[in-house]
């Protein structure tokens, strides 16, 4: 990585990646965050291609020497024109549903690239996938590897890859761990012979190898090499019955940091490397044949690149405590709500006063807290904030409520800037 490759991913003098001050007020990439707030209104999220493309670089420069396959996990994101973009990477993608699949589609990207995942897939979802219109499929269950095989025909092979709960329990919030003895996700080793049975007798379905993911925002290492060295351990049990297959994904979860002060942040190309070892050595003890490992990065691609604009509507005091309101909130950023997401806020307009820790809110008819955390004290009405490293799970998990529209999404190029996702208006 370059030295300006590395700035536009790490936090410096007190801003996100590749943000920057200039006379006080914030810039993304070069647009002053003013301009593009005047140009599309607020709430906007403002997605920096240089911090994207970047994060994609580090990623694949990291996992090409060992040969491992990079898949964009798009439930973090995924927009036609992002997914237009992503085609012209070395990337592949990871879609969970079939409105995902028809925006790739939309986009052109190849279907070759392309993994159906989920764990409810619907009739129209698996015959999307038995008419050929992704290269593989991950089922979550042996349910809905039957009901595969029932849409299978003899002239057309659909790749399958299974996946399974390895029942490593990474450190992370309750609703974003999707392995061990609390999640819905996945079967268990013990599933593999009646899965056997299914693909004998389904002629037309192809065993290609084994899934796990074992959660989101995880900085541990170690907890990404256990969950690879117990699919090697699953693949060498599937080998035995007959299940011969050529791929182990790991899934993605990879941690990204979230505030300028934190000391949690996961070296990347460090830990795809201890992915990459661990994987070998184990491959080798358990004598599996040759097989590639894959990996599935969403969030640690695509969230600092992003950053929500919003415009204060109050400022006031309760009780001591300082309260800004501003037009946004938890119909497009749901994650504070959900399960306490931390993201950075910062005054975008100006360079402000001395801070002061403030309750930055929604204007939805909750409490809507987004974020507590230091705002100049004198942050009033008209203001525009700038909350920080929201490119992933904000839009995608963006509601109606309270019938509020969803907001713009506008792609940053260096000094220009294109929208890619139009306001909602009332009508719609």
């Amino acid at each position: 990585m370059t030295v300006s490759s590395t700035r536009l991913l790490t936090w410096h003098d007190g801003v996100a990646p590749g943000q920057s001050r200039r006379d006080g007020a914030l810039f993304i990439g070069s647009v002053r965050a003013e301009e593009l707030a005047e140009s599309y209104g607020t709430p906007l999220l403002a997605i920096d291609y240089g911090v994207l493309d970047a994060a994609i670089a580090e990623f694949v420069a990291a996992a090409q020497p060992h040969g491992i396959e990079v898949a964009y996990a798009g439930k973090a994101l995924l927009l036609r024109a992002l997914a237009r973009h992503l085609a012209s990477t070395p990337l592949a993608l990871d879609v969970c549903s079939l409105g995902e699949l028809v925006t790739a589609e939309r986009a052109g990207f190849p279907a070759a690239r392309i993994t159906l995942h989920g764990c409810g897939k619907s009739d129209e979802e698996l015959a999307a996938a038995a008419a050929g219109r992704v290269g593989t499929i991950v089922a979550d269950s042996l349910d809905e590897l039957q009901r595969l095989a029932a849409r299978a025909r003899d002239d057309r092979r659909i790749d399958v890859v299974l996946r399974i709960n390895t029942g490593i329990e990474a450190h992370t919030h309750e609703l974003v761990r999707t392995a061990g003895d609390k999640t819905k996700f996945g079967m268990p080793a013990d599933a593999l012979p009646a899965a056997a049975d299914i693909f004998n007798r389904a002629a037309a379905l192809r065993y290609r190898g084994l899934h796990a993911h074992i959660g989101s925002q995880i900085y541990e290492s170690a907890a990404f090499a256990a969950n690879v060295r117990a699919l090697v351990d699953v693949a060498a049990r599937a080998a035995a019955i007959g299940l011969h297959g050529d791929r182990i994904i790991a899934g993605g979860g990879f941690g990204v940091r979230m505030h300028p002060g934190d000391d949690a942040e996961l070296d990347i190309p460090s830990t795809i490397t201890g992915l990459a070892d661990a994987f070998s050595e184990s491959a080798r003890r358990a004598n599996l044949p040759a097989a590639r490992l894959g990996i599935e990065p969403g969030r640690a691609l695509i969230a600092r690149a992003g950053t929500s604009l919003y415009r204060v509507m109050a400022a006031k005091e309760q009780y001591g405590m300082p309260y800004v309101v501003v037009d946004g909130g938890i119909a497009d950023n749901p994650r504070p709500a959900l399960y306490d997401a931390y993201h950075h806020p910062l005054l975008a307009s100006r360079a402000g006063g001395a801070p002061r820790e403030t309750v930055l809110c929604g204007r939805s008819c909750e409490n809507d807290r987004i974020v507590t955390a230091p705002l100049p004290a004198d942050t009033r009405a008209g203001d525009l904030i700038a909350v920080c490293t929201t490119g992933a799970y904000t839009y995608s998990m963006a509601s109606n409520y309270n019938r509020f529209a969803r907001p713009a999404v506008v792609a940053v190029r260096g000094e220009t800037h294109t929208p890619i996702a139009r306001r909602e208006t009332v009508d719609d």
